[in-house]
């Protein structure tokens, strides 16, 4: 791994105040690295991508050492100073690069602690994390206070309390070649639920604009198609809000996501008859923890690829899938068991 040095890094943050212009340019190939490189749940980090990065480390206000692309820190410096003089709003850096060992050691950890299955489901496959790119940028912000004082927004279920924060942060990330990456409703397609605080460096403002503004992922616009509409509906519940209700959707569309050249329909809420003990101690008995409360199951209509892809019948639709989710008292819902039950 390339490290800039301590007086690049210095140069770098004196010249990250540039104009938005700076960033309206395409990278220099000669950079090593493709700053349009998909990386997600089916494209892993590319060979030889670690060798040819060149980052800085920074520490952030909480006192946590931050590693980024360089380019992608000097951008960040200025949409950060953007923020602060037109809009009151005081950017800080969560997170950025973390290297295919460091996942690699999360997921080991998390195996000792919780077995292979869980450790599966919570964390992201080493070498298949977009943080590993240093492109990856995940932000968090400092509230000013009357007296001149600043508290740190740090935690997510604190951040989201701040959707017009957000949202004058999104509309200016195209100007300085970023792109909000994990868009709400595109679970389908990114294998992650919307995360107003995770934004990549694209190094083109030109090309951050036109993924903005025609609404589209990374991997829409690398594949130059943009996807249908998806179907949902949730139907009439007397066990489950709304809320309940999507989350146990992102999670079933944040797995099909890996399901490769499928094309997502339409998933809807098979209904609260389902919703029995009979069911739910079938799930339990399929779980090794066994300690499911809420019972939920789904229907999702989808499109097979062209060509035979594992056990699909190549160019089919299937309809009426099932998926079969489970929570605890103290959990979120979890993919328990799918397909033609």
């Amino acid at each position: 791994m390339k490290k800039i040095t301590a007086l690049l890094l210095v140069a770098a943050m004196l010249i990250g105040a540039g104009t938005v212009a700076a960033w309206a340019e395409k990278s220099d190939p000669a950079d090593g690295i493709d700053y349009l490189a998909l990386v997600n749940k089916l494209n892993p980090l590319p060979e030889g991508w670690e060798e040819a990065l060149q980052t800085v480390t920074i520490t952030n206000s909480v006192g946590d050492a931050v590693e980024v692309e360089a380019k992608a820190y000097d951008a960040y410096l200025a949409l950060k100073e953007a923020l602060e003089a037109n809009e009151g709003i005081y950017l800080e850096l969560d997170s950025a690069r973390r290297s295919v060992a460091a996942q690699q050691d999360i997921m080991d950890r998390f195996i000792e602690k919780y077995g292979a299955d869980y450790a599966a489901k919570t964390v992201a496959t080493p070498g298949y994390s977009e943080h590993h790119t240093g492109l990856a940028l995940d932000l968090y912000f400092k509230l000013k206070g009357e007296d001149g004082s600043f508290t740190d927004v740090y935690y997510n279920e604190d951040m989201v309390q701040y959707p017009r924060i957000w949202e004058k942060i999104h509309a200016r990330l195209a100007d300085y070649g970023f792109i909000l990456r994990y868009l709400e409703g595109r679970e389908h397609i990114t294998g992650y639920g919307y995360e107003p605080w995770h934004i990549r460096y694209v190094d083109s403002a030109d090309i951050a604009k036109e993924i903005t503004e025609k609404d589209i992922t990374l991997e829409e616009y690398l594949s130059g198609m943009k996807a249908p509409a998806v179907t949902i509906d949730l139907g009439s519940s007397a066990n489950y809000t709304e809320e309940a209700l999507m989350e146990a959707v992102v999670q079933i569309k944040c797995q099909f996501a890996t399901w490769e050249g499928c094309e997502l329909h339409s998933i809807r809420y098979a209904g609260d008859a389902n919703c029995t003990g009979e069911n739910l101690k079938w799930l339990n008995g399929i779980s090794k923890d066994g300690k499911y409360t809420s019972v939920a199951k789904f229907l999702m209509d989808f499109h097979a690829p062209k060509e035979q892809v594992g056990a699909w019948e190549a160019d089919t639709e299937y309809t009426d899938y099932e998926w079969w989710l489970a929570r605890s008292e103290d959990s979120g819902w979890e993919i328990v068991t799918q397909g033609y039950c």
